[in-house]
């Protein structure tokens, strides 16, 4: 007569029952041998890659009618690299190929955005140096932001946000290195070459936040122009508030299309980054010396933790050789700075 154990039966299909159940809930077990499940796994965090990597693909279409949230978008997009990461946790938490498969897509569409500006593509030398500085209305010491602008070495700095009461300072502190300068309002030249055809540029405002001059140099004229574009929020109703600064951006790229002197810089808080599209009437003529000899993304605000470069060196007819920030003043902005040759 056979003998059936049934409780230990009974026992052993609780069991199995038991360690699959927990297996589909998440519960530790061998879920990177069961070839099935980890593909069939992680559909969610998959599916957010490729919209990551969708969002990153067409982002000069989002419409910017709605708050511009394209131009938001744009302004902070290098950050988007930072889903990656979340991303592949919740891959591996979930044991899914699946989604770190799919996070190749947003990997290398950013790559292909800003792979390029993390190369160094320095070089030495160049013919003229440059620096652009916000110096920051509430800078607890304009003296000293000062005199470290005069030790910078560059040829020719373009200063914005100068208080009235503080002129006299940097125009004292910068005197001893630049005998040149213009002034128009709170933006400002100094040269250690000549300037000359100084003239206010409209950019809507209503009084002057940008003006061009002619700096002669050994090598030739310049055209250096400096712009103070008007600033942007983000505000809950309205979204990103930027209007102005667009409209400005398309006055000062009509005054530098009609630019006669070959040779032409811009120097400026732009308020706007380069992947913005609402500077394009600048970025569509002239070229950045960060992109194009930088090393990194040369973010300039805020100085404290800089997130984003809104201040920018852009030229014309100029080659650009190196691209960097400067030093920390007290401003909320870091200077940036750019040697280019002829």
């Amino acid at each position: 007569m056979a003998h059936v154990d049934t409780p230990k039966a009974g026992r052993r299909a609780l069991d199995v029952t038991a360690e699959t159940t927990a297996d589909e809930a998440g519960a530790p077990g061998p879920r990177w041998s069961d070839r099935v499940g980890r593909w069939r796994r992680g559909l969610v965090p998959a599916g957010l890659a490729l919209a990551l990597a969708l969002l990153l693909t067409v982002h000069a279409r989002v419409p910017n009618k709605i708050g511009n949230l394209g131009s938001l978008l744009e302004t902070f997009l290098p950050w988007t690299a930072l889903a990656v990461p979340v991303l592949a946790l919740c891959a591996v938490l979930r044991r899914s190929v699946t989604a770190l498969a799919a996070l190749l897509a947003p990997v290398l569409v950013w790559s292909n955005l800003f792979g390029g500006l993390l190369l160094d593509k320095t070089g030495s030398g160049g013919a003229l140096m440059v620096v652009s500085h916000n110096v920051d209305e509430g800078n607890a010491d304009h003296a000293a932001t000062a005199s470290q602008l005069a030790d910078s070495g560059a040829d020719v700095i373009a200063l914005q946000e100068v208080p009235q009461r503080e002129l006299a300072t940097y125009e004292e502190e910068l005197a001893r290195v630049y005998p040149h300068h213009a002034v128009e309002g709170t933006i400002g030249l100094w040269s250690r070459h000549p300037i000359v055809d100084v003239a206010p540029v409209d950019t809507g405002m209503g009084w002057t936040r940008a003006f061009r001059g002619t700096v002669a140099t050994g090598e030739g004229p310049v055209a250096v122009y400096v712009a103070h574009l008007p600033s942007v929020r983000v505000e809950f109703r309205s979204g990103f508030t930027a209007e102005r600064r667009d409209e400005a951006a398309e006055l000062l790229g009509q005054a530098i299309a009609h630019e006669p002197v070959e040779h032409a810089v811009l120097l400026g808080d732009l308020n706007g980054t380069m992947n913005d599209r609402a500077l394009a009437p600048l970025t569509s003529q002239l070229r950045s010396t960060q992109g194009a000899a930088g090393a990194g993304f040369g973010f300039s605000w805020p100085a404290d933790f800089p997130m984003a470069r809104i201040d920018q060196i852009l030229v014309r007819s100029l080659e650009p050789v190196s691209s960097w920030t400067l030093p920390s003043t007290g401003s909320d902005h870091l200077p940036v700075a750019a040697r280019v040759d002829f």
